[in-house]
């Protein structure tokens, strides 16, 4: 697929669910924390595919807040392999990439939360693709985060009519503030579940499932969720 226009053909919000790494591995008699790696490499080569053709947010699912009851060994080499991640992220940087890490970052590592800190302000001002890293990221911890970030505007006095409150008020208070919401999501690995990814933003998504382990995915997959994506007719609710 050539780059085109920005038009209905391309959409501006891609969101991914990068699953069966471990699967993977697995089926190549490797340990599961193997198809993490090859994972991680698959997504830097679709991050810089989709910049090219013009997608203007990506957001990846990279950890949940339910995968910390994944064995210890597997949650330490995916930790590791973030932390390699987060320090050689100024190879995005010159992509002119915008990084942004979605969630709660306190059960994180202290260096972990510092790589954070460190390339939210150092790509800050790039102009390209935000690419968002959902990372101990759960839908329902969002939407309960937005609830209270709301009850404490009206506590300070910020929001003084609760009736008022508009559906704009409360996105305002996601962590993806500010961007438009999903246009498509494309979740990898077989399963057909949004597995609690994006749940306020994602209301009208249209969906891909390729039946394939993300360490398979390639160009070409993305090119089918994309050209799958343009002949969708998507009514918002209309007709």
């Amino acid at each position: 697929m050539q780059k085109k226009e920005q038009n209905n053909d391309i959409p501006r919000h891609v969101g991914i669910i990068m699953d069966g790494n471990g699967r993977w591995a697995v089926k190549r008699g490797m340990p599961r924390k193997a198809g993490y790696k090859y994972g991680a490499d698959v997504f830097t080569k679709i991050a810089r595919y989709a910049a090219k053709l013009g997608v203007e947010f990506l957001t990846v699912y990279t950890f949940s807040t339910e995968n910390w009851s994944r064995p210890p060994e597997e949650v330490a080499a995916i930790m590791d392999l973030l932390r390699t991640f987060l320090r050689d992220a100024e190879k995005y940087r010159k992509d002119n990439m915008r990084l942004i890490v979605l969630g709660d970052p306190a059960p994180l590592a202290s260096d972990i939360q510092k790589e954070i800190e460190r390339i939210h302000r150092e790509s800050s001002g790039n102009t390209g693709m935000t690419v968002n890293i959902a990372l101990n990221y759960g839908g329902r911890d969002e939407l309960v985060h937005a609830a209270r970030a709301l009850m404490s505007r009206f506590r300070d006095g910020m929001i003084t009519d609760i009736d008022a409150v508009t559906a704009d008020d409360f996105a305002a208070c996601l962590y993806t503030a500010g961007q438009p919401d999903v246009d498509l999501i494309i979740r990898a690995g077989g399963e057909m579940r949004l597995s609690n990814f994006l749940l306020w933003q994602s209301a009208y998504a249209e969906y891909t499932f390729p039946q394939v382990l993300w360490p398979d995915f390639t160009p070409r997959h993305f090119d089918e969720a994309l050209d799958a994506y343009a002949r969708r007719d998507r009514r918002f609710g209309g007709v």
